[in-house]
């Protein structure tokens, strides 16, 4: 069962591993940090289910609940701090179909997914292809793959974890500190300046001549970005 997921937590770490484990489950995954962006997500994009922090800013998650429930019939799983009874009722009654508590573990969260999927029946026509393909890259979750014009690329694992992020979001800027996010790298020794040699070294990979790169391109100031577009 794969699913369009849209996650809106304002908690950048949160939503990267939230983004990773949907990735992991051969879901694709766009993550916003507020909730006007949230409802301009769902109107502009039409995701299969909705994943909704309700401490976000400018809009929180009962507003945007509130909203959706006017006009659209996405499916919503609100994340929550907050566990009293009094905002579970009021997150049901507006119109969430499911409610989570933190912390909670990745696998009870991609279960609940499923569950509210499956009630729903959004995703029966995705597909069942877990991969993700932008600027000519197709990165495979599940299978563990990268390839380049239908070429097969061997990649070290943070590597590939750059990979699927990038091809997941394609020409969304990442920082390196995001980055390094994506491959574990705050639970290590590591610096952001790793991620620089990661970049170096899958342009030798994938790109014509890593001189002049038009996949992995530097955005100066801020950090990297996958051009080319969602295939």
């Amino acid at each position: 069962m794969c699913a369009y997921v849209l996650v809106a937590e304002d908690d950048e770490m949160q939503a990267e591993l939230i983004r990773r484990s949907l990735l992991a489950e051969g879901h694709t995954a766009t993550v916003v940090h507020d909730g006007r962006a949230a409802l301009d997500a769902v109107h502009e994009q039409r995701p299969d289910l909705v994943l909704l922090d309700l401490m976000l800013p400018v809009v929180d998650g009962f507003g945007v609940c509130r909203e959706l429930r006017r006009d659209n019939d996405v499916p919503v799983l609100m994340l929550t701090a907050r566990s009293t009874e009094d905002d579970v009722l009021l997150g049901l009654e507006l119109g969430a179909d499911d409610y989570m508590t933190k912390p909670y573990s990745p696998r009870e969260l991609m279960a609940r997914i499923r569950t509210v999927l499956r009630r729903s029946g959004r995703a029966a026509d995705r597909g069942q292809d877990p991969a993700v393909r932008a600027g000519g890259i197709t990165v495979d979750p599940v299978r563990h793959e990268v390839r380049c014009e239908g070429r097969p690329v061997e990649c070290t694992p943070a590597e590939f974890e750059i990979l699927l992020a990038m091809a997941g979001e394609p020409d969304r800027v990442f920082t390196r500190r995001q980055l390094l996010h994506c491959t574990r790298g705050l639970d290590r020794a590591s610096t952001e300046r790793a991620v620089d040699v990661h970049i170096m070294n899958l342009r030798k990979k994938l790109e014509a001549d890593p001189r002049r790169p038009v996949r992995l391109l530097t955005v100066f100031g801020v950090g990297y970005k996958l051009s080319g577009g969602r295939a």
